[in-house]
């Protein structure tokens, strides 16, 4: 199974389409969607194209190929307009006999763990900062730490990126398909 990740769409549609274009040329069946989907937020400038309308649209018809949880810029009424959940604060997802703990990262993040175990794979969004890596857990010992970056409002230097899990390999690629970070789960 192929899974493409992605965070922080903040309302662009300017990124949602080249998201979702990216999606159908990869070929991924499913899609994760790790928060903050319509809303910019008070702290952000407008990203481009900013058109939560629009993004409702072009989401639409792949609601049955995204799994969604909860930003905090999420509310309930973005769930009443996207036919697909995102109210959930995490999900679990088992991927080729790992576990990984999908999340937004405004609860759980690296700092604030969820109940993990050893060798699981946590996965979040929210700082817009890309990272892929193996970390020690105190009372848990070695997991893998992934952000996607930010889809719209990428920070730290960051461009534009989103995630590919294929083969038990997490890669962060551009939208100009370069892999600037990969690792093996």
């Amino acid at each position: 199974m192929k899974i493409m990740v992605a965070s922080d769409i903040h309302g662009s549609a300017h990124y949602c389409r080249m998201l979702l274009e990216a999606f159908n040329a990869s070929q991924a069946d499913r899609l994760v969607l790790l928060g903050d989907i319509l809303y910019h937020g008070p702290r952000n400038d407008l990203p481009k194209e900013y058109g939560p309308k629009a993004v409702i649209e072009m989401l639409g018809p792949y609601k049955n190929k995204i799994y969604g949880v909860r930003g905090n810029c999420d509310t309930e009424v973005d769930q009443m307009v996207l036919p697909f959940p995102i109210m959930a604060d995490y999900g679990l997802l088992s991927i080729e006999g790992k576990t990984l703990y999908a999340t937004h990262g405004h609860v759980f993040h690296p700092d604030h763990l969820p109940p993990m175990q050893e060798g699981d794979a946590l996965l979040y969004g929210h700082t817009h900062l890309l990272r892929a890596e193996r970390v020690m857990a105190e009372g848990i010992g070695q997991i893998t730490v992934l952000n996607p970056g930010s889809v719209s409002i990428p920070k730290g230097g960051n461009p534009a990126t989103y995630g590919i899990l294929e083969k038990g390999v997490f890669s962060i690629l551009t939208f100009e398909g370069d892999v600037v970070a990969q690792i093996g789960l």
